[in-house]
């Protein structure tokens, strides 16, 4: 860790506009566009390998009932984004890289691995259960995991913590439980018709829409402890840790529903409460941020950029209601603005977590506190305006 400077002190500091809190940048460019095209060629072979199989019928009725449980975990995991948003190419990238590339990946290896064993023992079949608990949870969650690791890689300065590997490792599960779905409603219609499809769909839909989201999840919050620790190659070992519980997690899931005898009292007694202790872990890690964006900017509203009362207003959820809500009384209504100095100012408090932490290599995080400040400065003569 390196001591950074405090922040460099604004020539002409800021008014206080607010007497009380109101009442009633370009990183990953290339990255995300050569990602998000390959991953888009990829997803769309995956489409025509399922239409191929499935029949074009089929697979429009499996993608209409996907869209339910995916629907319930994307407003989840926008719930969890509020605070400090992601670009909206790194979360489109990791949707495509879920649904897609994981999905592509994981067809592939269970190719192999069944032209392997026929080849080993002709007329032998694979061991299903060997498959639902170890093969399925290692191949999808290294091929999901490594789609969150890519973006670390290539947009560390979107990347700035559990919350951040949270967001990303969540999205690109939910992308690979799209697909997933569409294929197991799909068989599950042309084999049993609609009364297999229906029971399909409570267990798919219904009892486990965040299945995927939990053991990816491992992966984004492992990835983001260690971009906050510092990045570098010691990231790739959080990742393993990050990946062992996600594997564990997963094929603990899939034992649970291929060998337990009573599946839906495993259910109530082990998959809850690890759901439960998600949520409270994804509650903590909010209130971290809150507690980073609140002392961050603290210190650019002692060196004159900030008023403290503009500092409660863009660090405290109840100073941001309270924000937007002024916004929307001005007339005419200033909510965009507001909203995107709230942005701003968020982004400038974990660039300024970056500079503390000594993440960042070269003058990046440096260059983007500087465009940061500018564009806060902006956002308040236009709110002024």
């Amino acid at each position: 860790m390196t001591t950074a400077q405090p922040p460099a002190r604004n020539p002409t500091p800021a008014p206080p506009l607010w007497s009380a809190p109101p009442r009633g940048r370009g990183g990953g460019a290339v990255f995300a566009v050569v990602g998000i095209v390959v991953a888009g060629f990829v997803g769309l072979l995956v489409i025509a390998y399922l239409a191929t199989g499935l029949g074009a019928s089929t697979l429009v009725i499996g993608s209409v009932l996907a869209l339910v449980p995916l629907a319930v975990v994307l407003l989840a995991v926008r719930w969890i984004d509020r605070w400090e948003p992601e670009p909206r190419w790194a979360l489109w990238f990791a949707f495509l890289w879920g649904a897609a590339v994981s999905v592509a990946i994981a067809l592939i290896v269970d190719v192999g691995v069944q032209l392997a064993l026929a080849f080993a023992e002709p007329g032998g079949s694979p061991d299903e259960a060997l498959q639902a608990v170890v093969q399925a949870p290692l191949v999808e969650e290294t091929a999901k995991g490594i789609g969150v690791l890519l973006i670390f890689a290539f947009s560390r300065s979107h990347f700035d913590g559990p919350v951040d590997g949270l967001v990303y490792a969540a999205t690109a599960a939910a992308g690979f439980a799209f697909t997933e779905n569409v294929l197991y409603f799909g068989a599950a219609l042309a084999e049993g018709g609609a009364s297999e499809l229906g029971a399909t769909f409570v267990v798919r839909g219904i009892f486990s829409p965040f299945a995927h989201v939990l053991f990816t999840a491992c992966i984004g919050i492992a990835i983001g402890i260690g971009a906050r620790r510092g990045g570098g190659a010691g990231v790739i070992g959080w990742f393993l840790l990050g990946l062992a519980a996600a594997v564990l997690l997963h094929a603990l899931w899939n034992g649970s529903l291929a060998f337990a005898g009573d599946a839906i009292g495993l259910y109530f007694t082990v998959q809850v409460p690890i759901f439960l202790g998600a949520v409270l872990l994804t509650v903590l890690l909010r209130r971290q941020e809150v507690r980073i964006t609140r002392a961050r900017l603290a210190e650019y509203g002692a060196a004159g950029w900030f008023s403290l009362a503009e500092v409660e207003m863009l660090a405290t959820p109840a100073g941001r209601r309270q924000a937007r809500a002024w916004a929307r009384a001005q007339t005419p209504p200033r909510t965009a603005l507001m909203r995107k100095l709230i942005t701003d100012a968020t982004h400038l408090a974990f660039t300024r977590q970056r500079l503390l932490t000594g993440r960042d290599p070269g003058r990046r995080a440096a260059v983007d506190e500087h465009v940061l400040l500018q564009a806060v400065a902006a956002d308040r003569a236009a709110l002024l305006r």
